[in-house]
């Protein structure tokens, strides 16, 4: 589940979910765009938390968005990410994996918090403007991982190698203006 919007999407995507009760929900929250601006209505933030959260397997938000789920400041540490981590497993899904694109220094490190442990996964950062559908190219390699009946460790460490991989190959192409996306088919 990726960009929901507004509440009348997440009140169709819960009964869908009711209905149907997959094996496997990966939410990618898209709340904060790479711009800074806010992809989901505020009215509609408590629904997410209270109507999909919980019917998660894994949530997939970057750094502001785990902020914005929670009231709080962006956390800075890697002490602060992992408590951020663990007061969104409080909602109600299995697992968080705090995106850490959106952090600084020559490493991006994503931290995967489940209710035994915490993982921190790290990449090289790439510079490239062309970052365009990363995150939810992670979600969505990630169910495909799970789909495939692995282990959510391994689905995880699959899919961040392969959209590093793919940011990484991004400037081979030119695509539109502005941000480009990462190259899938790299």
């Amino acid at each position: 589940i990726g960009m929901v919007a507004q509440l009348a999407t997440i009140d169709a995507i819960a009964a869908g979910l009711a209905r149907w009760s997959p094996k496997h929900v990966v939410l990618d929250p898209v709340m904060v765009a790479t711009s800074g601006d806010r992809l989901l209505a505020a009215a509609a933030v408590a629904a997410l938390r209270a109507k999909l959260i919980p019917r998660a397997a894994l949530i997939t938000p970057n750094l502001p968005e785990a902020a914005a789920l929670l009231d709080e400041p962006v956390a800075l540490s890697e002490a602060a990410i992992e408590s951020q981590g663990r007061r969104l497993l409080a909602l109600g899904c299995d697992a968080v994996l705090i995106k850490g694109g959106h952090g600084q220094g020559a490493e991006s490190i994503d931290y995967l918090v489940t209710g035994g442990s915490t993982l921190a996964l790290s990449a090289p950062r790439n510079a490239t403007p062309n970052t365009h559908g990363t995150g939810c190219s992670l979600s969505s390699a990630i169910a495909a991982g799970l789909a495939k009946d692995e282990d959510l460790e391994t689905a995880v460490r699959q899919a961040k190698a392969w959209v590093s991989a793919a940011i990484a190959a991004a400037d081979r192409f030119s695509v539109g203006h502005g941000h480009g996306p990462i190259h899938h088919f790299h």
